[in-house]
């Protein structure tokens, strides 16, 4: 009666749900293995941006007309120098916001955890309000509410827009890195906290020399996701004036007044965005693949 129990099949007392359990574990794992189910972006998708690009710039030399106009092609080459000085200062503006995003959103979702109520609902509030905000009602709002220059007295600092434009992106990143620095800490198991207690760890100690450092290979992957997200997001400054791709191609477009150029200028503007966030996705695949959790 108080004998030993018996161990039946699969080690489980419920062998009835072996069959659903094991068709759950095989169906998550075909998930994690194929990724999205969606199309996802791949290679040969550039290559069709190219043949967008020739095939718009044959139409646009066709549409010209005249012999006198210059070839679509050399209009192209003309203004790319131009163009790609304004996609650097894109790639700027993103590592910028990127880099203030990170550290402010790190210690924001370090405030989430954190013990003390106050500490924790604010920290949520600020979360949540950056979070489902436009972006580019957040870059409104710091181009028009930030001052141009800072007068101390002795010393005139100006505030440049692009300044703003960078604050007003790192808003948001802000917001989703706080989120997934939480979500990271809070996918951990209960029992890495109750083990660290355990051991006389402080909680400062266990979330520094335990937590943390598990985190980082799950935050890996969201957050170079969220990187090309803000890259291409960087387009939106050229509402607000900042010279950046968008802005370039536009003045380049508004000096040819050439209106077969449209696609041949907008086309090249996505094969560069393209070309630096389509790495940038496979490095993000290939990491969620290499630390994935294991069921």
């Amino acid at each position: 009666m108080f004998g030993k129990k018996p161990v039946l099949d699969g080690g489980t007392d419920l062998p009835v749900l072996l069959p659903a359990a094991q068709r759950l574990a095989a169906t998550a794992e075909k998930e994690r293995a194929a990724g999205f189910p969606l199309p996802r972006l791949r290679a040969r998708h550039g290559l069709w941006l190219v043949a967008i690009l020739l095939l718009s710039a044959g139409i646009a030399e066709a549409q010209s007309g005249t012999p006198e106009k210059q070839s679509a092609f050399a209009a192209l080459i003309n203004w790319v120098p131009v163009m790609l000085e304004g996609f650097v200062f894109n790639i700027a503006i993103s590592f910028l916001a990127m880099a203030i995003g990170t550290g402010t959103g790190a210690v924001l979702g370090l405030m989430q955890i954190s013990l003390l109520p106050p500490v924790r609902g604010g920290s949520w509030f600020v979360t949540q309000f950056f979070r489902n905000a436009p972006w580019l009602v957040l870059l409104f709002f710091c181009m028009f509410l930030l001052p141009f220059e800072f007068d101390l007295g002795i010393v005139v600092i100006p505030f440049p827009d692009w300044v703003k434009a960078t604050i007003g992106l790192a808003l948001p990143v802000m917001a989703n890195v706080s989120e997934i620095v939480r979500g990271a800490v809070k996918s951990l198991p209960s029992g890495q906290w109750e083990a660290a207690e355990s051991l006389a760890f402080t909680r400062r100690q266990t979330l520094w020399e335990i937590i943390l450092p598990q985190c980082v290979k799950r935050m890996l992957p969201p957050w170079m996701n969220l990187y090309a997200i803000l890259t291409m997001a960087t387009v939106l400054a050229s509402i607000v004036g900042v010279s950046e791709m968008m802005t370039q191609t536009g003045r380049a477009l508004a000096a040819e007044n050439r209106p077969e150029l449209l696609i041949p200028f907008y086309s090249f503007v996505l094969i560069c965005f393209f070309a630096y966030c389509y790495p940038i996705a496979v490095a993000t695949r290939r990491l969620e693949r290499r630390y994935q959790v294991k069921l």
